[in-house]
């Protein structure tokens, strides 16, 4: 869903990256972004983000125009004039808020929300932790480091086998097919 990844580090938990700069374009200071975001209208009306630069702090940033190019964003935005200015943003993931996601229906999630989630059985046992979610086609998958085994399982995120989904208390129950963990 909206805004894949939770910006990374102690400092920057309350962010939520919707765009990770890829390179410069033009010579007018415009970089092109990955879209991390299932809503690229997000961004009309949108003054402000925040850049979370490779190593360094965050830097807001005011966001003079934008528009879609491909799979892609294009984002110009207010004292980066010149390509060597824009180089500057290469690498930085574009975030807001937590509080300014997109507000999602009961039954969706952020994969942020499901990563370090404890996965376990409808009889409660421990099958593992959310390490990422996987978006390979038309079922969402969620890579689970084992328990046990300490193996990776890829457990789909759909509705008949997730059967609980609890946020708050960072668990998922699970009705795993049989044999589905022995691959």
């Amino acid at each position: 869903m909206d805004d894949k990844t939770s910006a990374g580090s102690e400092n920057n938990d309350d962010l939520v990256a919707v765009a990770r700069v890829v390179r410069t374009r033009g010579l007018r200071g415009e970089v092109i972004a990955e879209l991390l975001t299932d809503f690229p209208q997000r961004f009309n009306g949108l003054d402000l983000l925040i850049a979370l630069k490779p190593g360094k702090a965050r830097e807001t940033v005011e966001l003079e125009e934008h528009w879609l190019q491909a799979k892609h964003i294009v984002f110009k935005f207010a004292g980066y004039d010149s390509i060597e200015a824009a180089r500057a943003l290469v690498g930085a993931e574009m975030a807001v808020p937590e509080a300014e996601r997109v507000e999602l229906s009961n039954d969706e999630y952020y994969d942020w929300e499901l990563t370090g989630c404890r996965v376990e059985s409808m009889a409660g046992e421990l099958v593992g932790k959310v390490r990422a979610v996987m978006h390979p086609g038309a079922t969402d998958l969620l890579v689970v480091d084992g328990a046990t085994t300490g193996r990776e399982h890829l457990i789909p995120l759909a509705e008949e086998i997730c059967v609980e989904i609890d946020k708050s208390s960072k668990l998922i129950r699970v009705d795993l097919p049989e044999g589905l963990l022995e691959f």
